[in-house]
């Protein structure tokens, strides 16, 4: 597929997604579903790939779905919003969260509406300092999609998720860091540095042991503890025959380098 709306690219063991629309904010339409959805494809296609960075081009990261590939008036036909959440939205936040590698994204300006969701979806955040987080559902009279209303609680708690979502007020990366809505606010000039030095170091990072601890954390809100426990030692039985956990040992008592191959 010929990508007119994101940049992608694998390289190192690592797969880069920019959303390319900066005039639009880098928002939504059919056509950059369809790109994303081709490009993540390829990511859980191709086993060289050991993390996925995230980020928007342009001064903004994602603004949601760009209205105007929907656009409605009063007195006009209604669009069924229902079926582009199921057909769309939802299968790439689906794909996000379960996919078997270290997901980060780079939040280089505002995140608004869907994708701010998309930016909850992934397992690591970091934002510049000038960037913002939006739930502008509010502001049209919808509600958060793309997983918004279940990742912000357990992020930020209800009290925290409710203020976001009832008032669409904008919530700063420094904001977001000290609530525990991202891992990191870092000054603009260092994001590209911060972010790359962290896909590298996933990049040769003990792959499936991250993989595992990403799926044990993502579902433990679902588990009692004894549950939790049961599953965290069959997790250890099953990593401690891999080659990445005898090449981590060896090189711990041998005060040397690591060198995962992610198996």
């Amino acid at each position: 597929m010929t990508y007119n709306t994101i940049q992608f690219d694998i390289a190192d063991g690592a797969a880069r997604l920019t959303l390319n629309r900066p005039d639009r904010l880098n928002s939504f339409t059919v056509e950059m579903h369809e790109e994303v959805r081709d490009a993540l494809n390829k990511v859980e296609a191709d086993k060289t790939v050991r993390t996925l960075l995230i980020t928007g081009a342009g001064r903004g990261f994602c603004a949601g779905q760009d209205l105007s590939d929907r656009a409605v008036a009063p007195g006009s036909d209604t669009v069924d919003l229902g079926e582009s959440v199921e057909k769309r939205y939802n299968p790439l936040i689906r794909t996000l969260t379960s996919l078997p590698i270290p997901v980060v994204c780079a939040v280089n300006g505002v995140a608004a509406g869907a994708g701010a969701s998309i930016a909850f979806a992934c397992d690591i955040v970091i934002a510049a300092a000038s960037a913002k987080f939006i739930m502008s559902f509010a502001n049209i009279g919808l509600v958060p999609d793309s997983g918004g209303s279940w990742a912000m609680p357990r992020l930020v708690g209800q009290a925290r998720a409710l203020g976001m979502a009832l008032t669409g007020d904008p919530v700063k990366a420094e904001q977001a860091a000290d609530w525990g809505l991202i891992w990191k606010c870092v000054d603009d000039d260092q994001l590209a540095n911060e972010t790359n030095a962290l896909v590298a170091k996933f990049a040769a990072a003990p792959t499936r042991g991250l993989a595992e601890t990403k799926k044990l954390i993502r579902s433990a809100f679902t588990r009692p503890l004894d549950e939790q426990l049961d599953l965290e030692r069959d997790q250890m039985r099953a990593l401690g025959t891999s080659d990445d956990y005898k090449e981590g040992v060896d090189a711990f008592m041998n005060k040397r380098k690591p060198n995962f191959t992610g198996r």
